[in-house]
């Protein structure tokens, strides 16, 4: 048994690895090269190269497919580009703009890997004749009873868990991630001993396709429709204010709101409390009109066969970079289920996951539809 739990010795184990350009995934190549595995680089090319040339912060752009090339050549490795640009503006690109239009706030990296890099690219590894795909993710997979576990990394300040929840059963067979029980810093070491073009280079910070963290204008240009202007009402329903799109606003926003002097009852700041996509209101109202304990989930994808979800008691995410929070969580439909917090919640947005552990194990999760109060 290898180490990556494969009955073959290492130079007979074909490994295809997803590489992005930056260093988590680079060490992930270097790493399984120096253990003699057969390592193939894979980069996926997911818009428009000219227009990403030069662009610093994103994954997957011209610069850093011409990284990912580097790499391979330092290390010795076949490394070849796949053209998705058409899969990911379908299935990633169109499915974020939609998200908006529906007031919700989408994750767009979790539809990547669903769609793209967990769907097409894994069945292009098997295409390969690899018997494993590795990515740079921090997250760990580890063997249970029942089979594959998905795992938060050790390193809490950099696990990706909450990215990966829609990982399947079958997918998480044949996945690997070297990295999930390292450090940001220790895999900075790495790419210094093996001498790794990119050791030095900065993590991506924005979503590949939306320079300078500018959502709305990406959307506005895939959905002219997004930017019809509408009115901001108070709970009771009357006009307090104007906007210029609903895409400019989420769920618990405070800033931005443009309406002048108005305030709650007692002079209190108002919040985005609830966004009307088919009205085009952005409904507002008090802080602790934000209070959640009921959160309704869509699309559930259960990993965990061996626990059954029926008031299982979990912690859950609802936010990637959230404290996970006590709840249970109950299974209410087929692909449906219920969260039920045990303390109030403020600023549950629709659109965003809701990731469900117990302990470091991801037992599953879905996208949040709706929240209330019970």
């Amino acid at each position: 048994m290898n180490t990556l739990g494969i009955n073959k010795e290492p130079s007979a184990t074909r490994v295809v690895v997803a590489m992005s350009g930056g260093v988590d995934s680079s060490v992930t190549a270097a790493l399984l090269a120096e253990q003699g595995y057969d390592v193939v680089g894979v980069t996926l090319q997911l818009y428009d190269h000219g227009a990403a040339v030069g662009r610093k912060g994103a994954c997957c752009a011209g610069q850093d497919i011409y990284d990912a090339s580097r790499v391979a050549e330092k290390i010795g490795i076949p490394h070849y580009v796949l053209d998705y640009e058409s899969k990911f503006s379908q299935d990633v690109m169109d499915d974020f703009a939609d998200s908006y239009m529906r007031g919700e706030t989408p994750i767009p990296c979790v539809r990547c890997n669903q769609r793209v890099k967990f769907r097409d690219m894994l069945a292009m590894a098997r295409d390969l004749g690899a018997e494993a795909m590795a990515t740079g993710h921090y997250v760990r997979r580890m063997s249970g009873s029942s089979g594959a576990e998905l795992h938060a990394a050790i390193d809490a300040g950099r696990d990706q868990s909450y990215f990966l929840f829609a990982t399947t059963r079958e997918q998480l067979d044949f996945l690997r991630f070297p990295l999930g029980g390292m450090s940001k810093p220790e895999t900075r070491l790495l790419a210094e001993k093996y001498g790794l073009p990119v050791a030095d280079k900065p993590d991506s910070q924005d979503i590949c396709f939306v320079p300078n963290g500018d959502y709305a204008s990406v959307v506005a240009k895939l959905r002219p429709g997004a930017i019809d202007p509408g009115n901001i009402v108070d709970q009771a329903g009357n006009v307090v204010g104007y906007h210029e799109g609903i895409i400019n606003f989420t769920i618990g926003q405070r800033r931005g709101l443009n309406i002048g002097d108005r305030a709650g009852d007692n002079n209190d700041p108002l919040y985005v409390v609830h966004i009307d996509a088919a009205r085009r209101e952005v409904i507002v109202g008090p802080k602790e009109a934000l209070a959640r304990t009921e959160v309704h989930l869509r699309d559930v994808n259960w990993l965990a066969t061996d626990v059954t979800p029926d008031n299982v008691p979990v912690s859950v995410k609802l936010r990637s970079s959230q404290t996970p929070l006590e709840a249970h969580f109950r299974a209410t439909g087929a692909g449906q289920g219920m969260i039920t917090l045990h303390a109030p919640l403020l600023g549950v947005a629709p659109g965003q996951a809701g990731v469900l552990y117990q302990g470091s194990r991801v037992l599953g999760g879905g996208w949040i539809e709706s929240a209330a109060t019970a």
